[in-house]
């Protein structure tokens, strides 16, 4: 991250913004091409939860890479300069990696729909 005194490390403020987040954005790779889906998701015991139609391209390369990225930001507001080089924007967000799974188990899919 370039601007560290941005980071945020706690646990706590981390969760209180994927928690209030609506929308989550997963990123995907097939063949170095990046993919990117906006998802409604659900949050519980540091496991993200989506729910998806089981075909799809998001499907399609998830059975090939599991590998995905994520991101949430929540909080949005335009800070305006004096002049448009000094324009910036304030939020929260948060990024991370991880590997997609997909829930077999039909119990484990209605709590994970439960999550969402």
């Amino acid at each position: 991250m370039r601007r560290k005194d941005k980071e945020i490390k706690d646990k706590k403020t981390i969760e209180s913004i994927i928690k209030r987040a609506t929308v989550c954005r997963i990123g995907l790779a097939e063949n170095d091409i990046p993919y990117i889906v906006p998802m409604n998701f659900g949050y519980k015991d540091n496991y993200l939860y989506f729910h998806s139609a089981p075909v799809g391209k998001k499907i399609e390369i998830l059975k090939k890479n599991n590998n995905v990225c994520f991101e949430i930001d929540i909080d949005h507001e335009i800070k305006e300069g004096e002049i448009p080089c000094d324009t910036s924007m304030k939020y929260y967000s948060v990024i991370g990696f991880g590997k997609a799974i997909f829930i077999e188990e039909f119990q484990e899919k209605i709590n994970a729909l439960n999550i969402i």
